[in-house]
This record gives C-alpha cells, sequence and structure tokens, in this order.
C-alpha cells in the first residue's frame, strides 16, 4: 500500500515567501505610467472643462458627441484665445469626438456610420469643420490632415447674447436637413446641416 507523506513547511514556506514579497512591494513605491504619462501628461485633479455628452435620435439613428466645455471667463475667445485661420481642437482638453450610428450627409458630403475626432479652423466669417478617423488624441497631438473624412466650410452667425459656457448641440432644423450640428460660443454660432442617409 502505497502511502502519500507530505511536507507541513512546504505550505508555511510559500505563505512566509508570499509575506515577504507583498511586505517589499509595500516598502518601495511602484511606478507605474501610461503612456500619456510618459509624454508629460498629468490627468488634473480638477477639470476647469467638464466633459459635457450631447445625444440624439434621427429616426432610428443615434447620434452623440462628447467634448470638454471650457468658458469665457473674461477673455476674449474668438481672435485671441483661440486665433483665426489655425486649426482647433474644438472644446478642451481631449479630442471632441462624434458618433453616427448610421451612414450621413454632414454637410453635403457623405460619412460613413462610426466614430471621429471633431476639429475646426475658426474664422471670423466662415468656420472649416473637420471630421477625422483618428481617435484618443490629446489636443491636436497626432492631427494628421490624411484622415480627414469630412471637410465642411460654413458661415458664422451671431447669437442675440454672448455665450459663457462653450457648447456642441444638435437642434432641430428647419429646412432640408434632419440635424444641425451647432457650436457655439461667446458671440460665434456655426451650424452643420446632417441628415441620415
Amino acid at each position: 500500500m502505497n502511502s502519500i507523506t507530505t511536507n507541513p513547511f512546504r505550505g508555511r514556506a510559500a505563505v512566509a515567501m508570499f509575506t515577504i514579497l507583498t511586505l517589499a512591494l509595500m516598502a518601495s513605491p511602484l511606478s507605474v505610467q501610461t503612456a500619456a504619462a510618459q509624454d508629460g501628461y498629468q490627468e488634473p485633479q480638477h477639470r476647469l472643462s467638464p466633459v459635457v455628452i450631447e445625444r440624439t435620435m434621427v429616426g432610428d439613428t443615434y447620434m452623440k458627441v462628447v467634448y470638454g466645455q471650457p468658458w469665457m471667463r473674461g477673455r476674449t475667445v474668438f481672435g485671441e484665445l483661440v486665433p483665426f485661420d489655425r486649426l482647433w481642437r474644438t472644446g478642451a482638453n481631449e479630442g471632441s469626438e462624434i458618433y453616427f450610428q448610421s451612414d450621413v450627409t454632414f454637410g453635403g458630403e457623405h460619412v460613413p456610420a462610426g466614430l471621429y475626432t471633431l476639429f475646426t479652423i475658426p474664422g471670423e466669417t466662415a468656420w472649416t469643420v473637420i471630421l477625422n478617423s483618428q481617435l484618443g488624441q490629446w489636443g491636436l497631438r497626432g492631427y494628421n490632415e490624411e484622415h480627414d473624412v469630412a471637410r465642411v466650410e460654413v458661415p458664422v452667425s451671431q447669437p442675440d447674447e454672448p455665450v459663457e459656457g462653450f457648447s456642441i448641440r444638435f437642434l432641430e432644423d428647419e429646412g432640408d436637413a434632419d440635424v444641425r450640428l451647432t457650436i457655439t460660443w461667446e458671440r460665434t454660432s456655426v451650424s452643420v446641416p446632417v441628415s441620415v442617409r
């Protein structure tokens, strides 16, 4: 008859080794860095520009835009804080992202269903609104024009009152489009007609 003998110290030795390793790890702080942290970015403890999510349904098509919302705070925005005729992240912090559940016509251009980064080039009388297929961008870092899916030029209008907080909204359209993607801040507003194909 075979008998199995066990070493009573094997289990205790494993527990002791685990305890030693745990204490060693606790004694020396670990430095875990993400790719963004290695680039010098540190997540702010309190965001001055909160994340805003705007969403709508057009028929069976879901649309959503996510952006960081900066505020005027007594500053002159367009032409100073946001220079004219230069690429802008269109909001604050991470690149603003827009999602279309179905194919759409965006300012007259066909855009396949999907998620895109939203950029603009503000001008005094007209803006260029850009959808770019590269995602996960911080500000303008990594922007590549070759990945633009749509570039639409739209005229500038002026709201009746100054708008303190930057906003991107889907508004009902009274014309041929289903909705208008409307960007408003300070005394400036631009709209892009969006239709579900």
